[in-house]
């Protein structure tokens, strides 16, 4: 007879349904067994018997009654046996709704719901997936967990069965040991920090310090099953956090076997998942967001972090990163902890952004040049040459008002704001490394990098691998694939990407062409538009042009991303990577290069091409011999890049917004429209979880890209748009908040794991950081126009009073309009003028750069190398000023490890005492000698 443990317990008593009246009755009482019902599926119930090896003390009030019941139902005739046992069904049905099923316990009010299972019966290959589950959750059961079934008759689409998963502490122990998960096992007795005598000022951004540190500082070491009594163990059913917990269960899914097909052992819920087994693996929230939950044993801390994190309300308030962690996790923790950390920078750049941009506001009409081109004296009456084939002449005068708004980028204070983001960058790299070895330390990450080489070999790498060699370090036989199987998989992934890098190079050239070919066309529209008041001085072909094109850009970069992202998860898969770290990794290489290529090529040839090879009248320069190449205002092309940088970085935060939120809201609203109405007694808390969004293994892989490419908006680019940080700074004042709110109410508990920093994401953010030196360099060399204005200024002018009178003429070549192959055919207009440095038409040197081009492009090369080599050695300065482990973090760690090591020598040294009493003689006395003074010299190390 089957022996249950000491917890109340559910018996399911049911007909076998074998089409004869036979009366065969199947008792399923903690074991696996099959009982074939009108569903066709095996029904698993209060599997608390994890080897069915094992004896356990049953429950013997339990069984009597369930004894008793079938010995009556056998007593009965055949025909009463049925309608019996159907009453017995619906009693049992009865009995579970009177218990409010918003809960996260069993149906016996004790075990915790660790983890949920869903699936659906399915038509096509029906019988093959029973088999599968079957032996999935046979072998679950074998490593102790403990699994109880909800029938689809009791979900609220009538489809869908759950399985709910219960991990005992015999299984916790095991598996927290294999994990090397660490524990308490003495209260942190180091004194805090002295608090900042203005700290006072910081008061309303605080919150209570109970939310903040739920809990308290605790010195750890990795949980040993046989030393137990030296853990910090209250109480065996709280002592490993929910977090902890649902770890635990998904590591032993993910290795679970379920089937040996074609000779190949099929291992993994992950796997289940793909082939359609299950239809969702979930941890389950704690309560609803809104509202706390009636059960005292319930946390409720989803509630405590919707309410003091997740309401937007909340914006100025420091966000709960111990209890984030505690109830997400690590990884989670250490995303919101980065992001929160880069807004507060940003805070910095965008106050100094935001006041180069009101000196750019204040000068804007008080430069000399501006006035030159807006004078109808002077600038009315330069005639400037067609911007296009088909083009008519223009006078100077007709781009007053662009040029008077590039000077609110392209003036004195860009070039201290670009210096300035040079250092601001690098402090911000370097403090958050000092924050995050502080997170390590409080969240005890220090040691965590070998344990994730260690522990994290993803499943399929074992799944696929056929071939096996001994482990030199540990002697043990481990799969891995060859060398040669490797390169080849290397060589097609690398041949993807490229292939997509060049699919945006082609599109890049396609908007080209678009603005090439259309600015004839807006500008013979924008004729009419220049007597309109306000819109005329605005509507320019210019304008008009650089609109539509960066739309254009913009839609193009969102469908690419949304092939490309799926391509990127193909190829990384057939890699193949061994863990989980590694398989990250190249994901995000991949994508970083592709979105690199996707949403900056534009902008880098909006800042370093356009305008630059375009050739003088007469001997134009044509792209693919069809479309003459685009030419800059006279004012340069800084006001366009900014316009590109504004569309599309703009566009990106609104379209992620979007799609990170209102989408999954919809979503969710139109899932659960029906259930929403039910009472919160029927509506299971496991079918509230079950209906919300699956953030995915890669839901923070997109949150980290989002903010990555934000920040190279904010830096490569920044010397043309001192406002990207401060458009920064207020997306991600709405992001945080968004984040919360979308994780707490729209996503599923996502699977807790560990992470002690952000990854690679640090060596993309210093790749970025030092490119950006560069890019700023070029763009205030060769895109703005400062450098030639200097150049002016000091060598060519004559003005003392002055000095920049005159400066636009002297940038203006002449040219014979005679030489041009379209045009006006008015006979009055002899010459033009273009931007360029050349000779006029009849000079010996005619249409030759004259020595002032090339006195300002040697300026513009010096700039830059001495720009590169100041800003390049502040930086690697304060990189070298700066520790990236704060001393006081560093004392600590070192005192923690002496205090662990320190316990657990004298634990080991009280067992053996314990051990030797009342065995006596010199060896027992002399091992414990020898104990002792291991504890002395670890003293002295340490």
């Amino acid at each position: 007879m089957n022996q249950f443990n000491g917890k109340n317990q559910e018996t399911l008593i049911e007909m076998s349904s074998t089409g004869e009246d036979t009366g065969d009755i199947a008792v399923i009482t903690g074991t696996a067994v099959e009982s074939p019902g009108e569903d066709n599926e095996p029904n698993y119930y209060d599997s608390s018997v994890g080897n069915r090896d094992c004896e356990i003390p049953g429950n013997p009030e339990v069984l009597s009654t369930t004894t008793e019941t079938a010995s009556l139902i056998h007593g009965l005739p055949k025909g009463m046996q049925r309608k019996h046992v159907l009453f017995m069904n619906r009693r049992f049905r009865i009995d579970k709704q009177i218990h409010s099923k918003d809960s996260i316990f069993f149906r016996d009010g004790v075990r915790r719901i660790d983890f949920i299972l869903s699936y659906v019966d399915d038509l096509k290959d029906a019988e093959k997936k029973m088999e599968r589950r079957k032996e999935f959750e046979i072998n679950l059961l074998k490593t102790g967990l403990e699994l109880e079934t909800e029938s689809k008759e009791d979900s609220d689409d009538g489809k869908t069965y759950f399985t709910k998963i219960h991990a005992p502490w015999d299984v916790l122990a095991t598996y927290a040991e294999v994990m090397h998960i660490k524990v308490p096992i003495k209260e942190n007795d180091i004194p805090q920090a002295r608090e900042n005598p203005f700290d006072w000022l910081m008061k309303p951004f605080h919150l209570n310090p109970k939310i903040i540190n739920p809990e308290p500082d605790y010195f750890t070491a990795p949980f040993s099953k046989q030393r137990q009594e030296l853990f910090l163990i209250n109480n065996p059913e709280t002592f490993f956090s929910p977090s902890t917990r649902n770890r635990i269960v998904y590591y032993i899914l993910s290795r679970c076997k379920y089937a040996t097909e074609e000779g190949k052992r099929k291992f993994g819920i992950k796997r289940l998942l793909n082939n359609g087994t299950y239809t969702a693996a979930f941890p389950l929230h704690d309560c609803r967001y809104w509202k706390k939950s009636h059960d005292p044993k319930s946390e409720n801390e989803r509630y405590t972090l919707y309410k003091e994190w997740a309401r937007f309300g909340r914006f100025y308030k420091e966000q709960p990163l111990n209890l984030i962690r505690k109830y997400y996790g690590e990884k989670i923790g250490i995303y919101f902890a980065w992001l929160g950390f880069y807004t507060e920078m940003l805070g910095i750049a965008g106050a100094i952004g935001f006041i180069c941009f009101l000196y750019g506001c204040i000068t804007k009409d008080g430069n000399v040049w501006s006035d030159e081109i807006c004078d109808a004296e002077f600038g009315g009456k330069i005639i400037m040459c067609p911007l296009c084939d088909g083009c008519d002449f223009w006078r100077l005068n007709t781009t007053c008002e662009s040029t008077k708004n590039s000077h609110l980028f392209d003036n004195a204070a860009t070039l201290f704001f670009a210096v300035f983001m040079g250092i601001w960058v690098t402090l911000f790299l370097e403090l958050w490394k000092r924050r995050q070895a502080k997170l390590e330390y409080e969240w005890d990450l220090v040691d965590f990098e070998e344990e994730q080489q260690q522990l994290q070999i993803r499943p399929e790498y074992e799944a696929k691998c056929t071939h096996s060699k001994r482990n030199p370090v540990t002697q043990e036989m481990e799969p891995y694939i060859p060398i040669s199987n490797q390169a080849v998989r290397s060589c097609l992934s690398g041949a993807t990407v490229l292939f997509w890098i060049f699919l945006i190079l082609v599109c890049i050239i396609a908007v080209i062409v678009y603005r090439l070919s259309m600015y004839a066309s807006f500008a013979k529209i924008t004729v009419n538009m220049k007597k309109v008041k306000y819109i005329g001085t605005f509507f320019t072909p210019q304008m008009v042009t650089s609109v539509t094109a960066s739309v254009l850009n913009f839609i193009i970069i969102m469908i690419l991303n949304y092939f490309y992202e799926r391509v990127a998860i193909w190829i990384t898969d057939m890699e193949i990577p061994k863990t989980h770290f590694e398989y990250e990794n190249r994901l995000t290489m991949k994508m970083f290069l592709f979105q690199f290529a996707n949403y900056y090529s534009s902008c880098f040839y909006v800042a370093f091409f356009k305008g630059k090879f375009i050739g003088r009248p007469g001997e134009y320069n044509y792209l693919f011999g069809s479309w003459r190449n685009e030419e800059c205002d006279p004012g340069g092309c800084l006001i366009e890049l900014t316009t590109q940088l504004t569309i599309i970085m703009a566009g990106k935060q609104i379209w992620g917004n979007i799609q990170e939120s209102f989408l999954p809201w919809v979503k969710n609203w139109w899932v659960s429209r029906n259930a929403r109405h039910h009472p919160e007694r029927l509506y299971s808390r496991w079918e509230q979880d079950h209906d919300l969004q699956d953030m995915g293994q890669l839901g923070l892989f997109y949150e980290y890209l989002e903010m990555v490419i934000q920040f190279g908006f904010v830096t490569l680019f920044v010397a043309s748009f001192p406002l990207a940080p401060v458009l920064a700074l207020l997306n991600n004042i709405i992001e945080v908040r968004v984040d919360a709110w979308k994780f707490i109410t729209q996503f599923r508990r996502p699977m807790a794991a560990k992470a002690h920093s952000i990854g690679i994401w640090q060596q993309i953010l210093n790749g970025v950081a030092i490119f950006s030196v560069v890019t700023n360099a070029f763009i205030v060399a060769f895109t703005s126009d400062m450098i030639p204005r200097l150049v002016y200024k000091y060598a060519y002018s004559f003005n003392d009073q002055l000095p920049m009178k005159g400066y636009i003429n002297n940038s203006l070549s002449i040219a014979n309009a005679s030489v041009l192959k379209f045009g006006s055919l008015d006979k009055e207009i002899t010459t033009c003028r273009y931007k360029d440095y050349r000779y006029p038409m009849g000079h010996r040197l005619e249409y030759q750069h004259t020595m002032q081009f090339w006195h300002i492009l040697a300026a513009k090369m010096a700039f830059i190398i001495i720009l590169e080599h100041v800003v390049f050695l502040v930086k690697f300065a304060i990189a070298a000023l700066i520790p990236d482990v704060p001393s006081e973090v560093k004392a600590r760690i070192k005192r923690e490890k002496y205090l662990t090591q320190k316990i657990l020598h004298e634990y080991e040294l009280n067992k053996l005492k314990e051990m030797l009493v009342g065995q006596g003689g010199c060896s027992g006395n002399k091992e414990v000698s020898v104990q002792a003074e291991k504890v002395e010299l670890l003293k002295g190390e340490l």
